[in-house]
């Protein structure tokens, strides 16, 4: 089992957790409706994903 040699230092430890943070989550523009939505997810207001209305919409 590995044993690390020596401590590392709060300083080090963290600089290495630097890059750990989370990102706020990216949104795009509907181009059905124009509404706020998350990208590769259909549009929560209208429905569209892709230019396309699911199936179950158009009946």
């Amino acid at each position: 089992m590995a044993v690390p040699r020596n401590r590392m230092s709060n300083a080090r430890k963290n600089s290495k957790r630097a890059h750990h943070a989370k990102k706020p989550k990216s949104l795009s523009v509907c181009s059905n409706c124009g509404t706020p939505r998350r990208p590769h997810y259909s549009c929560q207001a209208c429905g569209t994903y892709a230019n396309r209305t699911p199936a179950a919409q158009e009946a």
